[in-house]
């Protein structure tokens, strides 16, 4: 859920402020670049450090473990993904400013752990109780913890989509109520069980549908009860305008009804790996206790939909007008005005795909997929904004501040 964005509404006082803040950025940005590519080369002599000690402690790792066959150890997958995360850690502190000394303990620490992680995959001769994520996204020793001033969000993660890279984060572990970035995996679930043929399919809206939208105070299409909808607009209105109408609408086609579709939203969560710390109650987003994630599993949930042809064509359209109906003869016109919002900004790349979210009790977000550097991909989720505007802005700052400009 979210409110409308309403042009004549703008807060124009923190427009001009982000844009004389821009503008300071500019000029500081020769010089920072500068700065950062000094640092590259110290970070690459530095990860060679970090490379020969992981080799010689999984060396001693794997001599330790042919002797010690006999001891129960965990589930290869629960272990060494938690010597990774133990990894990723360490490996942030690297980045927050320490002394020398104190970045070369740390990377040490994070090495061994992940040495020790890889050290029992090699040991480990059982057979494999559950299958890895479908996608994992790591640490290096670059990953930063994002400090900067400008950002508001409380949560946020920074991927290289291309290598699955994790760049810069902030509250990662942190439950969080994804809102409206929910839909994503509602338009993620529906496509896979869809092929495009289908898409012109109708499917008529029922009372029960419209009034969940209207009771729940869900942002809506606008479509009414009886009135017959194309498949293809219960997908764009899902996205668009973030019409709870339009979510519910397209659950109950896919799968009969809102309950059988949140089951297949929970399943798609386990295949994708990342059940422990995500599970959905419904479809549209809506605040509940049990309805939760972080914004890492909105990242997975992103590349996953990144793949698939159907979701990125409804996740990078910035303005559509369903097909006429009875009760619509010229059809219903719907925006994503944060993609409509963000092309006008200087993120030094452009953002291809998006989708925000809105509830009380957890503020503003939004995820984005775009192309920056040079044709790298990048995926970014912030939750916890104080408003539209500032998700943003908070996004606009992350691309600026922590992604590399082309060189």
């Amino acid at each position: 859920m979210e409110p409308y964005f309403d042009d004549m509404e703008e807060d124009w006082e923190e427009e001009r402020e982000y844009r004389a803040r821009l503008e300071r950025r500019r000029r500081m940005r020769r010089e920072r670049q500068r700065r950062i590519r000094r640092q590259r080369m110290y970070r690459r002599l530095f990860c060679l450090g970090i490379i020969v000690v992981a080799a010689v402690f999984i060396g001693v790792a794997v001599i330790s473990g042919s002797k010690a066959k006999g001891n129960s150890i965990q589930p290869q997958a629960q272990k060494t993904a938690a010597a990774k995360w133990i990894g990723m850690k360490c490996l942030e502190k690297a980045g927050e400013g320490l002394t020398a000394e104190a970045k070369t303990e740390a990377a040490i620490e994070g090495a061994t752990a992940i040495g020790e992680g890889a050290a029992d995959a090699e040991t480990d001769t059982s057979e494999p109780e559950e299958e890895a994520p479908a996608y994992y996204f790591a640490a290096t020793p670059n990953t930063v913890t994002i400090y900067s001033e400008e950002v508001m969000s409380t949560n946020a993660i920074l991927i290289a989509e291309n290598t699955n890279t994790v760049i810069a984060i902030k509250g990662v572990e942190e439950r969080i109520s994804p809102a409206s970035m929910t839909k994503v995996l509602t338009v993620l679930v529906a496509a896979e069980h869809l092929t495009e043929a289908d898409l012109d399919d109708t499917f008529t809206m029922t009372l029960e549908i419209t009034d969940y939208a209207y009771v729940n105070d869900c942002s809506s299409v606008g479509f009414l009860n009886g009135e017959e909808v194309t498949v293809r607009d219960l997908f764009y209105g899902t996205i668009l305008p973030s019409g709870g109408d339009a979510a519910v609408g397209l659950a109950t086609y896919v799968a009969g009804s809102h309950e059988a579709f949140v089951d297949m939203m929970n399943a798609k969560l386990e295949e994708l790996g990342i059940a422990e710390s995500a599970h959905f109650t419904n479809c549209v987003g809506l605040y509940d206790e049990n309805h939760y994630c972080t914004v890492y599993d909105v990242a997975v949930i992103m590349k996953a939909a990144m793949q698939n042809e159907l979701c990125r064509e409804f996740l990078s359209a910035h303005i559509y007008t369903t097909a006429p109906t009875e009760q619509h003869p010229e059809g219903i016109t719907m925006s994503n005005w944060f993609l409509r919002r963000i092309e006008d900004k200087d993120t030094g790349g452009e953002v291809l795909c998006a989708k925000t979210g809105y509830v009380t009790q957890a503020g503003s977000c939004a995820v984005s997929y775009g192309i920056f550097a040079g044709g790298t991909p990048y995926i970014c989720v912030t939750a916890n904004a104080s408003s539209s505007w500032r998700c943003i802005y908070d996004q606009v700052e992350i691309f600026n501040r922590y992604i590399p400009s082309a060189e």
